[in-house]
């Protein structure tokens, strides 16, 4: 079965950055939509951002013009670029992939903390 594998988390400062990635592995992958999901301890998980295998981006409020999200179909693997990261940024962000036959897949979430 196909598995979604997130890397790339740890410890940051304010104003510092993170790189997020993903790795789908599998065969026979048709991933339609892959995506970022964060949630922090009492608080419901939230969508951060997603991206088709066409291209097509949605970013929430909060993240848009800091993070930037990418997507490599070749290597199916999605990528999170977070810029001018916040402590509000705390949380474990997870994976999400969307296959065309209507599957839905989660990774098993990284941690991301910033704090001074």
């Amino acid at each position: 079965q196909v598995q979604l594998v997130e890397s790339g988390g740890g410890f940051v400062q304010p104003g510092g950055s993170l790189r997020l990635s993903c790795a789908a592995s599998g065969s026979n992958l048709s991933i339609y939509v892959m995506g970022w999901y964060r949630q922090a301890p009492g608080n419901q998980r939230e969508l951060v951002a997603t991206i088709t295998r066409g291209g097509s981006i949605n970013y929430a409020d909060s993240v848009e013009g800091r993070f930037t999200i990418s997507r490599d179909n070749a290597k199916n693997t999605a990528y999170l670029q977070m810029n001018n990261l916040k402590p509000e940024d705390t949380a474990v962000y997870y994976c999400n992939a969307r296959l065309f036959n209507s599957n839905t897949l989660w990774g098993q979430g990284t941690q991301v903390t910033v704090s001074s």
